[in-house]
């Protein structure tokens, strides 16, 4: 039964995002996913967590942003979760 809820996982659209309850082999599509109905919805501000560990899911998270067209500007996030957050500014 479990399985058959992990296709349709639905997100709330709120201008956060946290990529540990995702595969990290989805990570890139749901980052661009994510952005595009962040955009949408008027959000002009995106919370990506993306954890600190080897940095590995933070590297495919930026490269994702860098090439983003809906993407102003982004970086680590200054707050309490430290470089474990990236925040994107849409355009």
């Amino acid at each position: 039964m479990e399985h058959e809820m992990e296709e349709a996982i639905e997100i709330p659209i709120d201008g956060c995002i946290d990529l540990h309850t995702f595969q990290p082999r989805d990570a890139a599509s749901v980052v661009d996913e994510y952005v595009k109905a962040c955009r949408e919805k008027g959000i002009p501000e995106v919370r990506i967590i993306h954890g600190k560990g080897k940095g590995m899911l933070r590297r495919t998270v930026h490269s994702v942003l860098e090439k983003h067209p809906l993407v102003d500007r982004f970086h680590l996030d200054q707050g309490p979760s430290g470089w474990g957050a990236t925040i994107a500014h849409l355009r």
